[in-house]
């Protein structure tokens, strides 16, 4: 990979394709049509949102005069950081979590997705500050809303019969 990409680690190529083609001062659709890609798909790609092929990126590079394999490598870099982003993302920050909180169960082992609406309330009935502020990091605020709702309308339902 060339020097001057080694900077552009983890960013979609993409992008990093829209300001070289700006750099020189190619106008996107004649270039797409240069290397037989269809316009509005080379469009989605330089705006970073659809992935770049190892045969388009070849020709890209051929067209460019680049280093066979730079968009490959920033492709490849950026799944590696998307990737990386989601595995964060499947379970909350536990340092942030106390092990009390879930003292009937071992906390290693909670199907974070599944048993959303028990963890939730359990963190908003018994939780500190900071462990709220991580479930609704972690599970947004909308989904932490609805189970919230849900619960006082069912306690309102059972108070009121």
């Amino acid at each position: 990979m060339e020097k001057q990409f080694e900077k552009y680690k983890g960013i979609h190529p993409g992008i990093i394709l829209e300001r070289e083609l700006k750099k020189r001062s190619i106008k996107q659709r004649p270039f797409a049509i240069s290397i037989a890609e269809h316009p509005q798909s080379f469009n989605a790609i330089v705006k970073g949102r659809r992935s770049l092929s190892t045969a388009l990126a070849l020709r890209i590079e051929k067209r460019l005069d680049l280093d066979e394999g730079t968009f490959v490598i920033l492709q490849a870099y950026y799944d590696i950081k998307k990737e990386k982003e989601k595995q964060a993302n499947q379970t909350p920050n536990l340092t942030i979590l106390r092990k009390s909180l879930f003292w009937d169960t071992d906390i290693s082992r909670i199907d974070w997705e599944k048993q959303s609406k028990a963890v939730i309330e359990r963190v908003f009935e018994r939780g500190d500050q900071d462990e709220k502020e991580e479930i609704t990091r972690f599970y947004g605020k909308a989904k932490i809303h609805s189970v919230m709702f849900a619960v006082k309308n069912t306690l309102y339902h059972v108070l009121h019969k």
